[in-house]
């Protein structure tokens, strides 16, 4: 009896087609919707460098169009200083 059931075909071939045509179809669609999901991503982020790029680009040209400004990071961290701890002593 164990024999027989090893090996009978759990469909018959006739209707075994149509689910694995099904499941071949389904994997398809899955995988095109994963590609086009990535591809709006790409682009996506493809846009925001362009764009911090940009942002770059100007601040670069700012600082060569005005270069008595200093160094804005140390002014910045002075004036966010307490009053008095700017010397470094009593």
């Amino acid at each position: 009896m164990l024999w027989l059931l090893a090996e009978a075909p759990a469909l018959p071939l006739d209707e075994a087609g149509k689910y694995v045509a099904g499941a071949y179809v389904v994997f398809v669609v899955l995988l095109v919707v994963y590609v086009a999901i990535m591809a709006a991503k790409l682009s996506r982020i493809e846009r925001e460098l362009r764009e911090l790029a940009g942002f770059a680009e100007a601040r670069g040209e700012d600082e060569k169009a005005a270069p008595g400004r200093g160094n804005e990071e140390s002014s910045i961290s002075d004036s966010l200083a307490p009053h008095g701890s700017r010397g470094g002593g009593a």
